[in-house]
Formats: C-alpha cells, sequence, structure tokens
C-alpha cells in the first residue's frame, strides 16, 4: 500500500508544480489579482499535502508491515486525497468562474470548508495511529 500512496503523492506533487506555473504566468492575465491569489492557496495546500502522502508513505514503509496493513493508513491517505479534490479543486474551480456563464460559486464554495475538514481528518488519523501504537522510532 505504501507504494500506491508515494505514487499518489509524488504524482500530485508534480501537478503542483505544473498548476503553481501556470498560475505563476499565465493566469495573470486572464484573472483579477485575488483569483490569482485564490490559485495559489490551493496550489499551496495541494502541494502541501502531497508531501504529506509522500511522508505517509515513507512512515508506513520505515514502520514494517505492520504500518502497511494498518487500516488508518488507507484513511488518512484518502482523507488527505479528499481534501485535495474538495479544497484545492473547489479553489481552482472558483478562480475561473468569472471566465464562465454559469454561476456556480453556491455550488462549489461550501464544498472548500468540507476540504478542510478532510485535510483535518487526515491529520487526526494520523494522530491517533502514532497515538495508539507509541511509535518511538
Amino acid at each position: 500500500m505504501h507504494r500506491k500512496i508515494l505514487l499518489q503523492g509524488l504524482t500530485i506533487a508534480m501537478l503542483s508544480v505544473v498548476l503553481g506555473a501556470f498560475g505563476a504566468h499565465a493566469i495573470k492575465s486572464i484573472v483579477t489579482p485575488d483569483k490569482v491569489s485564490l490559485f495559489e492557496t490551493g496550489v499551496r495546500y495541494q502541494f502541501m499535502h502531497s508531501i504529506a502522502l509522500v511522508l505517509l508513505s515513507l512512515f508506513t514503509y520505515q514502520n514494517g508491515a505492520l504500518w502497511a496493513q494498518h487500516k488508518g493508513i488507507k484513511w488518512t491517505a484518502n482523507f488527505f486525497l479528499a481534501g485535495i479534490l474538495c479544497f484545492s479543486g473547489s479553489l481552482y474551480l472558483l478562480t475561473f468562474q468569472s471566465l464562465s456563464s454559469f454561476q456556480y460559486a453556491k455550488i462549489v464554495g461550501p464544498i472548500t470548508p468540507i476540504g478542510g475538514l478532510f485535510f483535518m481528518l487526515g491529520w487526526a488519523s494520523w494522530v491517533r495511529i502514532v497515538w495508539i501504537h507509541k511509535v518511538d522510532k
């Protein structure tokens, strides 16, 4: 399982760099500065949590088979992935709303805090794993 989490984290990190470059160069001419800031927040949180996935994978690998099979590891990874999708994804959509004739802020806007909740649940899940199993290494 740690290989799958590692690949997900690395792929999402790579996409963060691509989106960051896009945000730094291309979107400044098509959206307002406040929307650029919104986009950058999405990229920042996506990148932070992709690194969290990579670290989770290394934690799983480092601490042996016990961790690789622990259900909490999968839950933690899934919470981070859902957070990236909901939080960062909704910020990306809100960034480009002005370019669309369909006003979807009322639909997409409430998804952002749900993504934040997923991030919090991911971190809490990881804390729980470490706390319950008294990881010393």
